[in-house]
């Protein structure tokens, strides 16, 4: 197979040689390195690339170019290579541009010229796309297939598992004509749907999602019985816990439900998060802390629940299912939150098939010219609302106080009060939902007047409250009134240590009643609900069971 392209588009010729110089001298052995003097020329090479079967793993732009300017070509590069990593090259006066950029072309880096010495500001830039880039298969080489129906909650849940994992499919409509192909080459009917074909042409109906994981390649078995540390949940403070226990030499699985990311993993933008001026996207996120967890050793179980906690003796044995366990020396319970239901009548019944709990990114290309209701005044709200104004006819968001300030970042709140399509309605809770067959209609009701009226809405997205997924420790942990797991000085505040704590020690402070248990993130009562402080209980947590190793 031909070596990957890297391609770069300048219209001044002085410059275009020396990106492509310096891209030659470092990967010209690896990768074919083609320039552009225009984003036309440059699109006509893409479709060569692109007819040629080659693969296409950088694109560089310049910013300033008659005609079409670099986000104008990266936008239009996307359709022929979605996959390949976007960088824009600017002067400093443009930088303006390049972070409006991120949001139109889901820039990955802008590079201010000049980048002398290519080795301090070029290539750093470059390696890491490269890695990210060879990180994510192609799913042209891929080919796994998912055929479902539109407003179908089961073909919802494997689309979301498959998207949250990073794992790329194709999906097709089972009353269009290749999905109807494929069906019929299967041997089925668009009542089996939903259907997940493998590479391989394997047909699975209605898989459950460890069937899943198991096939598109996700590791669902522990390598080993005994481990030093076991980490539950893979929101970013496991995945926090998960790089620091490997990094520093700890045996160290991870062990995740649903997809690693957690509800920051769903997030389309996170603009506050430290060392990201220009944001990054929790897929983004998610990513990068994975593949640097599996770098330093861990091991990431997908599609296994954590069903009980036992002490024995001195270790501790994480329960994954009648006939399935991890023992390890530590634990560190980092499950996070759910969003709470909205128990309004006629809801439950179209839940993936209309109503939506978390951000659900899968469904914005679907919103297309459509209105779309959020419930929700907190940043995921806010997140989710402007990134589904690129879609949507107008995004409504639904908050039962007067205005957005007590519970949303002032950033997210200018954002939303400059985009037209957005429209905030203050005191409105929903009353209740219908439709047939999918969500069709919502009573929207003012809570002050108690007055209500109905609108037509196929799209409802619920961001409210945080529940722990806790239920399953109950007896085991201390948790407080909300099931929120209490830790450190908490559970000292009466004068007395925990019953049964046998230490002659009080708990370390994310410790929870059962030593060697430590909780990090937004499972932890009183913890910030912020995806930086989660990011540094995890790291934190990791250094507290050192100290209880070497202690024991």
């Amino acid at each position: 197979m031909a070596n990957p392209t890297i391609l770069t588009v300048d219209d001044d010729p002085a410059v275009s040689r020396a990106v492509a110089r310096d891209l030659r001298r470092q990967y010209g052995e690896r990768y074919r390195i083609v320039r552009s003097l225009s984003g036309s020329d440059a699109l006509d090479a893409l479709r060569e690339i692109k007819l040629r079967g080659d693969r296409l793993a950088v694109l560089l732009a310049d910013y300033r170019m008659p005609h079409m300017n670099g986000i104008e070509f990266l936008e239009a590069a996307m359709d022929l290579f979605p996959l390949a990593r976007r960088v824009l090259l600017t002067a400093y006066s443009d930088t303006e541009a390049a972070i409006d950029a991120i949001n139109v072309v889901d820039l990955d880096h802008y590079l201010l010229k000049p980048w002398s010495p290519p080795e301090e500001h070029l290539y750093p830039v470059i390696d890491g796309l490269l890695e990210t880039w060879h990180a994510i298969p192609d799913p042209g080489e891929t080919q796994t297939r998912v055929v479902g129906h539109r407003w179908s909650a089961p073909s919802f849940a494997v689309r979301d598992f498959l998207t949250r994992n990073l794992v790329p499919y194709r999906w097709l409509l089972s009353d269009e004509p290749e999905g109807q192909g494929l069906l019929a080459a299967a041997g089925l009917s668009a009542a089996d749907v939903p259907v997940v074909v493998t590479p391989d042409g394997k047909p699975l109906v209605s898989p459950t999602e460890q069937e899943l994981a198991a096939q598109v390649g996700l590791s669902t078995v522990p390598s080993s019985d005994f481990y030093d540390l076991v980490v539950v949940g893979g929101g970013p403070a496991g995945l926090g816990a998960a790089v620091y226990g490997a990094s520093e030499g700890l045996r160290t699985v991870l062990v995740e439900e649903r997809a690693t990311g957690g509800q920051a993993g769903q997030s389309s933008r996170i603009e506050n998060y430290l060392g990201f001026p220009d944001g990054v996207s929790g897929s983004q996120l998610t990513d990068r802390a994975r593949r640097q967890a599996l770098k330093f050793g861990a091991e990431i179980l997908s599609a296994q629940r954590a069903v009980a906690l036992e002490a024995a003796g001195a270790g501790r044995v994480l329960r994954l299912g009648p006939e399935s366990s991890i023992a390890a020396h530590t634990v560190v319970l980092a499950t996070g939150v759910s969003y709470r239901l909205l128990t309004a009548p006629g809801l439950a019944e179209f839940a993936g098939a209309g109503v939506f709990y978390g951000s659900a990114v899968t469904e914005a290309p679907s919103c297309s010219g459509e209105d779309v209701y959020i419930v929700g005044g907190a940043n995921s709200a806010g997140q989710a609302a402007v990134h589904f104004s690129r879609y949507a006819r107008r995004v409504h968001i639904l908050i039962r106080q007067g205005d957005l300030a007590r519970s949303m970042s002032s950033y997210l709140i200018n954002q939303i009060n400059g985009i037209d399509t957005i429209e905030v309605h203050p005191w409105t809770e929903v009353s209740a939902g219908a439709g047939d067959g999918h969500l069709q209609e919502l009573t929207l009701r003012d809570s002050r007047s108690g007055t209500e009226r109905a609108v037509p809405a196929s799209w409802l997205f619920v961001f409210i409250g945080a529940e722990p997924r806790t239920q399953w420790l109950e007896g085991v942990v201390t948790r407080d009134a909300r099931g929120f797991v209490v830790t450190g000085p908490d559970l000292v505040a009466g004068g007395g240590r925990p019953a049964g704590w046998r230490l002659p020690r009080d708990p370390y402070h994310l410790e929870s009643s059962v030593p060697g248990v430590f909780a990090a993130g937004d499972v932890r009562s009183s913890s910030v609900k912020r995806v930086a402080s989660a990011v540094g209980e995890g790291a934190m947590a990791v250094s507290l069971v050192h100290r209880y190793l070497e202690a024991q």
